[in-house]
């Protein structure tokens, strides 16, 4: 079995525990060593039965071989966190698939590393899903999607067709997008939103029909 530890010992990174214990169930894989989360007043106590292994500088600087998964949605800290471990070649980043969720070479489906694909996810053909992505509960994924690095995309969410998610985006539970549409960078879009046009980057959009409330600094 091989070693692998969680980042973030909030309730997603529970929920990645979850996922781990579920994928063990089919095939025994992962040994699960612990979590590492930089609140530090978890020294010395058990995550859902699993401990406190020490923060993100601590992790960095391991020189065991470890796999690691992310288990943070913000898609900013996501990026900080990986930005701070990237260069400790001792840390791998495997792709992590419900036994639920099936890929099939006829679907011609690409994934990066780090990606997370959680229980009732439904996949259809052509798609592409960068680095570190994570697609929570029974989303669905359109055909020819392109899904850009660091996003996550929350429960319940549905893409159609031929949308385009930029990098570091955000999808709220239950929002839908509609086909052939573009999320800029590291643009939000808040649950249960209707997004019927395209959003531009670095805003959050919200409503139904989606309508941009606020602009991020650029």
């Amino acid at each position: 079995m091989k070693n692998i530890a969680i980042a973030g010992a909030g309730g997603l990174g529970r929920e990645v525990l979850v996922l781990l214990h579920q994928i063990n169930e089919v095939h025994a894989i992962w040994n699960i060593t612990g979590f590492y989360d930089d609140n530090s007043t978890l020294r010395g106590s058990f995550i859902n039965g699993l401990p406190w292994l020490g923060t993100i500088a601590d992790l960095a600087a391991t020189d065991s071989p470890l796999h690691l998964v992310i288990g943070i949605g913000n898609p900013q800290v996501k990026k900080q966190i990986i930005a701070a471990l990237q260069v400790n070649k001792s840390i791998s980043f495997p792709t992590l698939l419900h036994p639920s969720v099936q890929i099939k070479p006829y679907q011609y489906i690409t994934t990066g590393n780090g990606v997370i694909l959680t229980q009732g996810v439904v996949l259809t053909t052509n798609i592409r899903i960068g680095h570190h992505v994570l697609i929570n509960l029974n989303c669905t994924i359109g055909h020819g999607t392109v899904v850009g690095d660091y996003a996550s995309i929350m429960p319940g969410v549905h893409l159609s067709g031929e949308t385009f998610l930029g990098a570091g985006t955000y999808i709220g539970t239950n929002a839908v997008v509609l086909p052939g549409l573009h999320i800029g960078d590291d643009s939000q879009i808040g649950a249960g939103a209707v997004v019927t046009t395209s959003i531009p980057a670095k805003c959050t959009a919200a409503g139904v029909p989606a309508k941009i409330i606020r602009q991020h600094e650029l």
